[in-house]
């Protein structure tokens, strides 16, 4: 078989461009998978034509895919899903996937969409990724209103990929028999979860890792790679979601991660620089090349389609956080809202996924991605002017000249 690296090498050069344009430029303030969804498109078949999706670029599409899904995972602060704050993060899920489905049922009713359901699930999720950079890089991730936040997108995070993979996996069993399937899998997870946690007390395999953690072997890095490809393969072989299985793989590293560093202060470092340094961006510059540009602008009715896709989510992920008042106030919660309704990986996953299943229109995947665009763009910078004005002492604008 004749393998080509060319349409690689486009690919890979759009991923090194984007953030090295962004930061030559860093009042320009974009998240790098825009530019690198947008360049994707203008380097793909619907613009340039420089770079099309071949075998080797889908190979490595799917993996970034996995690596995003295995870093989401090990993004999620279990330890602060507790208490107080779980149940109305909690509650607050539900009054989102409620207003989702609404959303959903509504746009059926209209004509729009043919899954209600699958349009509930993607106007119900946050892209957690965006929302913890933004609350670090502000110093608020530690403060309630930060950490009220997170819960309430980690809650979304895994609910999603939880839903998505029980009712729009690949396979055609019903929702009764892909419970007891997703149970199953969940009880063989565990049971990994465990044994690694044993593994870790053994003072014989906890040396041979410290020997060879910082060595060409990168034993941890191997190890969590086995891991994940491991529980994509599971996953398959339930009939759940490949996405499930990546995401799980972060969670468990992430639980069983008890001193926050696996032994190991650089651990989740190297992960990241695994994939955000190498497949992520291909994940998110392939979903460039595969935006079907003719179909968003076919008819001035689907250009329409991106600032209701826009409404809806955040009605969905915004309107919730109204719950929010008792416990950080009308600003705060305000902020919190609009950085829930900060979406775009999960709507590009979970589009491909519902075009392939013929469940989602070309027209309609390419809406709600472009609705997700946005979302990254707008709704963090307006969470961020709002928590400016919180930090205003009172009576500041009163005694300004």
């Amino acid at each position: 078989m004749d393998v080509s690296f060319t349409n690689v090498a486009v690919v890979a050069a759009v991923a090194f461009a984007a953030p090295l344009a962004l930061g030559l430029v860093p009042w320009l303030r974009l998240p790098a998978v825009v530019l690198e969804i947008v360049l994707g498109i203008v380097v793909g078949p619907q613009a340039l034509g420089w770079a099309t999706v071949d075998d080797a670029v889908q190979v490595l599409n799917l993996l970034g895919l996995a690596f995003l899904l295995l870093i989401a995972g090990l993004e999620v602060e279990f330890d602060r899903l507790r208490g107080r704050l779980l149940r109305v993060t909690g509650i607050g899920f539900v009054a989102s996937f409620a207003i989702a489905l609404a959303a959903g049922l509504g746009l059926n009713a209209a004509g729009v969409v043919k899954s209600p359901l699958l349009v509930a699930i993607m106007l119900s999720a946050t892209s957690l990724g965006v929302v913890i950079p933004v609350l670090k890089d502000t110093g608020r991730a530690d403060t309630p209103f930060g950490q009220l936040t997170i819960a309430g997108a980690s809650i979304a995070d895994i609910a999603t990929v939880v839903l998505l993979s029980l009712f729009f996996s690949g396979e055609s069993s019903g929702a009764g028999a892909k419970v007891v399937l997703l149970g199953g899998f969940a009880v063989l997870v565990a049971a990994v979860g465990v044994s690694i946690r044993g593994a870790q007390r053994s003072m014989r395999i906890s040396a041979a890792l410290v020997r060879l953690q910082d060595t060409t072997a990168q034993i941890r890095v191997r190890g969590a790679f086995l891991l994940l490809v491991v529980f994509v393969v599971l996953a398959e072989q339930f009939g759940l979601e490949a996405i499930l299985g990546a995401f799980l793989a972060g969670a468990v590293l992430k639980l069983v991660d008890t001193d926050r560093a696996m032994t190991h202060p650089l651990f989740h470092r190297k992960l990241e620089a695994a994939g955000f340094g190498v497949f992520v961006p291909f994940f998110f510059v392939t979903s460039g090349l595969k935006f079907d540009l003719d179909a968003l602008f076919a008819s001035a009715g689907t250009v329409a389609r991106v600032p209701l896709f826009l409404a809806a989510l955040l009605a969905a992920r915004g309107l919730p956080a109204l719950l929010y008042r008792r416990l950080v106030g009308g600003g705060e919660a305000a902020a919190a809202g609009l950085l829930q309704a900060t979406s775009l990986s999960f709507l590009v996953v979970a589009g491909q996924i519902g075009m392939q299943l013929g469940l989602l229109s070309t027209a309609n995947g390419a809406a709600l991605v472009a609705a997700g665009l946005p979302s990254v763009l707008l709704f963090p910078l307006a969470a961020l002017t709002i928590l400016r004005r919180e930090t205003v002492p009172a009576g500041a604008y009163a005694a300004a000249p």
